[in-house]
């Protein structure tokens, strides 16, 4: 059995990137990724890693919290 909770991590990359008047390729030139990566993870659909979420955060020079945050799920047991 595998314990499944369900947590994720959203984002206000999108946000912070409009009000920088930045495009996608842009940001994605700055913190080292291609501009799917950064696309992806504006839908919702990736999970940056620690570092990028990181670089992401220095860049807009914020706190990682301001634009990542940790939603808990509820705890699951999958057979």
């Amino acid at each position: 059995m595998k314990k499944n909770f369900g947590d994720s991590i959203s984002n206000k990359v999108y946000e912070y990137r409009v009000l920088a008047r930045m495009s996608q390729q842009e940001l994605a030139e700055k913190v080292g990724v291609s501009k799917q990566t950064i696309f992806v993870m504006e839908k919702g659909n990736y999970v940056p890693t620690l570092l990028l979420a990181f670089r992401i955060a220095d860049f807009f020079e914020v706190d990682v919290n301001d634009i990542f945050t940790y939603v808990k799920g509820s705890d699951q047991v999958d057979n």
